[in-house]
């Protein structure tokens, strides 16, 4: 069983430790080893702990040692075994006369330099002892709405190294959206949208935000440092609602003679159009999904909607990638969920129903709860909107920061609101992602409100994802924790702003 009462206090907390009294003094320079493909986080890793020590021990002889090691065969240690749905995140981190990392991947060795850095940034000594950690799900993630509220690149790098300091591994990006025109009372004319990549081909001039984009240079930046970080990235783009910056560029592809945020579907153009945004943009994503959206379409066109629906999923396969969408089928079945009869699942992607090959984020149980899309087949995320939506200064789902006293108490991701919750570990859920939305485009704030509202509870749900509720600790405690461990490497945008608030709505 696993033995976390008496574990180091890091987060997310370890699956198993065995430790003993003695201690290895590492109050001095340490010597960090690690060959091959090992190498770069070898030295990423020395760079961290100089930086996170302030840097008084550069060029001093080193006084241990901590080795990175891959080994394929590696599978647990003595008795303690690792799922193997795990084996690839995993890692055996060992403490004696020195430290030794060892995992069968890259990012199973990265996991493990978290939890080193997390136990040096609180003490000079290490305990003796064993460590044997893994993840309870596959997905960890966050989801972050660049298309209403451009975000500097170098933040977005900045969220991919916080994520990793807390082990999650996957990163959705919102990259185009627009104005929630009736909730400001403008003209869709007048509503802000942007679709913030920006290609160099001819046959997508125009398309690009005005007010911010990403280059192929800088998601090349993001897709390398995900590599260094143990995350993938899951870019979406969202059609054919949330359509605007393609309506703006092709008004007469637009519901309503484009007065609309929607695409036509009637006319065959539209679904073109995206597939040849997908089709120019898809080879600058190295994940293996990307996010086509699909949600909160008018349900008076259903029909038109199924075929764009499966097109896409089809079209993105064509291009090497597994498709993820936005719950949306029990909205456009009148209420119901899929009826196998009349939907069967069509293998060949035609519009006979709907295609069961996509990830489905279950963000909201009335366009549809993850009991329906199990029911129906689809593998799910848990994006749930009552618990795990952001909206900065809204005064709809949370405004400042999510509650996280509450989600210490009874979440995990397996649970939804109102009723909704699957059963633990079902082999169809794959984990769960919270999302910040930037809804409230006419606002003032910037990139470091958004950041101060994620930082509170970033721990507190990547522990719930990783291994779930810890042992021997009450929120108050478990808080603490988190303040004397999140102190992480490398801030670009933030700097040390990223260390020392609390409060999501202090001033900038």
């Amino acid at each position: 069983m696993p033995n976390r009462v008496t574990s180091p206090p890091v987060v997310p907390s370890l699956q198993h430790w065995s430790g003993s009294p003695r201690r290895l003094d590492a109050s001095g320079p340490l010597a960090i080893d690690g060959d091959g493909v090992l190498a770069p986080l070898a030295a990423q890793l020395g760079a961290e702990l100089l930086e996170l020590r302030g840097g008084s021990r550069h060029g001093a002889a080193p006084e241990a040692t901590v080795r990175l090691v891959l080994d394929a065969g590696f599978a647990g240690d003595g008795d303690v075994v690792v799922p193997a749905t795990a084996l690839d995140e995993a890692y055996l981190l060992t403490v004696g006369d020195e430290v030794v990392i060892t995992a069968r991947t890259a990012r199973g060795v990265f996991y493990g330099t978290r939890t080193l850095l997390q136990l040096l940034s609180g003490s000079a000594e290490l305990n003796h002892g064993t460590a044997v950690d893994w993840p309870n799900y596959p997905v960890r993630g966050f989801m972050l709405d660049v298309g209403r509220r451009y975000a500097a690149p170098g933040f977005i790098r900045d969220c991919i190294r916080f994520l990793g300091w807390y082990k999650m591994n996957t990163f959705i990006i919102h990259l185009n959206d627009n104005e929630i025109a009736k909730d400001t009372k403008r003209s869709w004319a007048e509503a802000q949208q942007a679709f913030r990549l920006a290609s160099d081909n001819p046959a997508f001039a125009g398309l690009a935000a005005e007010d911010g984009v990403y280059t192929r240079a800088d998601w090349d930046s993001f897709e390398d440092l995900a590599a260094r970080h143990g995350m993938t990235l899951v870019p979406e783009i969202d059609a054919p609602a949330h359509s605007r910056s393609f309506i703006r560029w092709r008004p007469e592809l637009g519901l309503k003679g484009g007065d609309s945020d929607m695409l036509d579907l009637s006319k065959p153009e539209s679904t073109e159009l995206m597939k040849s945004i997908f089709t120019e943009f898809v080879p600058w994503f190295r994940g293996p999904e990307v996010h086509f959206g699909a949600d909160e379409y008018t349900k008076e066109h259903e029909g038109a909607y199924r075929g764009y629906f499966n097109t896409i999923a089809a079209h993105l396969r064509s291009l090497g990638k597994a498709p993820m969408a936005w719950g949306s089928l029990t909205h456009m079945n009148d209420g119901a969920g899929l009826d196998p009869a009349e939907n069967p699942a069509a293998d060949d992607g035609t519009p006979a129903g709907y295609d069961r090959d996509v990830v489905v984020c279950s963000w909201n149980n009335g366009w549809y709860g993850p009991n329906e899309a199990i029911n129906d087949g689809y593998t799910i995320i848990n994006t749930n909107d009552d618990l795990l939506y952001l909206v900065p200064l809204a005064d709809y789902y949370h405004g400042e920061h999510l509650d996280g006293e509450a989600l210490f108490a009874g979440w995990e991701p397996h649970i939804f609101a109102d009723g909704q919750s699957v059963e633990p570990g079902h082999p169809q859920l794959r984990g769960a992602a919270s999302a910040l939305w930037n809804d409230l485009v006419l606002a003032d704030y910037d990139e470091r409100l958004m950041y101060r509202m994620l930082e509170p509870t970033l721990g507190l749900l990547a522990q719930k994802m990783w291994s779930g509720a810890p042992d021997g600790v009450d929120y108050s405690g478990f808080m603490e924790r988190t303040e004397a461990v999140g102190h992480w490497a490398g801030a670009e945008f933030l700097g040390t702003a990223h260390r020392n608030t609390r409060d999501p709505l202090a001033s900038s």
